[in-house]
């Protein structure tokens, strides 16, 4: 089986969306089953997406993937690139809290202003708009997570812990053996309910540093929903913006 990257026809069963670690990253992809004879994989602008027969063992597909996980690192990067080069222009439309926002860029703004469905943005004389526009992105969500992490500490009668920023696009969170919690500014893309999932996660490790089954009844405590969540995380992660 070579790997390719045409779209994968003949699906009878409805996509699934699955995750694996390759080489150190988080990939998420969508996995259907066909009466196809082989394993196929595909890479487009949609992320990647992996066609299986009926009987497949899902430890089999895995094994394909991690023997091809350069390719499919190189042509998920590849994309990515073709996505970061399409050029913000006054008028452009993206995700912000799972919500179309629209920038505007007016000229002779000196300071970016918030609306309820824009964002104005200054761009100084001779800057380029993307690194801008991140930096003030960031910004947001640095604030809008400090604020849920408070709210959903409190909940877990745990204090508030250090939030850094990432700018990683599949591994939205994590947190390390000193209490530290590191968010992906990307989160700040999704809907509300998808970003507290995440803070709950992560919040969860300050307790238990695993993924047992104690982990997770603290997680299903404070997020019965923990498992629409995290489906849909995925789902929606292969829409992000490329800022």
């Amino acid at each position: 089986m070579a790997p390719r990257s045409s779209p994968l026809k003949g699906q009878i069963e409805p996509e699934r969306q699955c995750s694996l670690d390759i080489h150190g990253q988080t990939v998420c992809y969508g996995l259907y089953r066909s009466r196809r004879r082989t394993i196929g994989l595909s890479v487009d602008h949609r992320g990647l997406r992996v066609g299986a027969p009926l009987g497949a063992a899902l430890r089999d597909i895995e094994s394909l993937l991690r023997e091809h996980g350069q390719w499919v690192l190189d042509k998920l990067a590849h994309w990515q690139a073709q996505r970061a080069a399409a050029t913000l222009v006054d008028g452009s439309r993206f995700p912000w809290l799972g919500q179309p926002l629209q920038l505007l860029l007016p000229d002779g703004l000196t300071r970016s202003r918030w609306g309820a469905a824009e964002l104005q943005l200054a761009v100084p004389a001779g800057k380029a708009i993307e690194p801008v526009l991140r930096r003030v992105l960031q910004q947001r969500a640095r604030s809008l997570f400090l604020a849920r992490l408070e709210i959903h500490a409190a909940r877990l009668g745990v204090p508030t812990p250090p939030l850094f920023l990432s700018s990683a696009r599949t591994r939205w969170g994590s947190c390390n053996s000193k209490g530290e919690i590191r968010l992906s500014w990307r989160l700040g893309h999704f809907p509300l309910a998808l970003i507290d999932y995440v803070v709950i996660h992560e919040l969860a490790h300050l307790k238990e540093m695993n993924h047992g089954p104690r982990f997770w009844a603290i997680v299903e405590r404070l997020y019965p929903d923990w498992r629409w969540a995290r489906a849909e995380l995925q789902r929606q992660a292969s829409g992000l913006p490329p800022l």
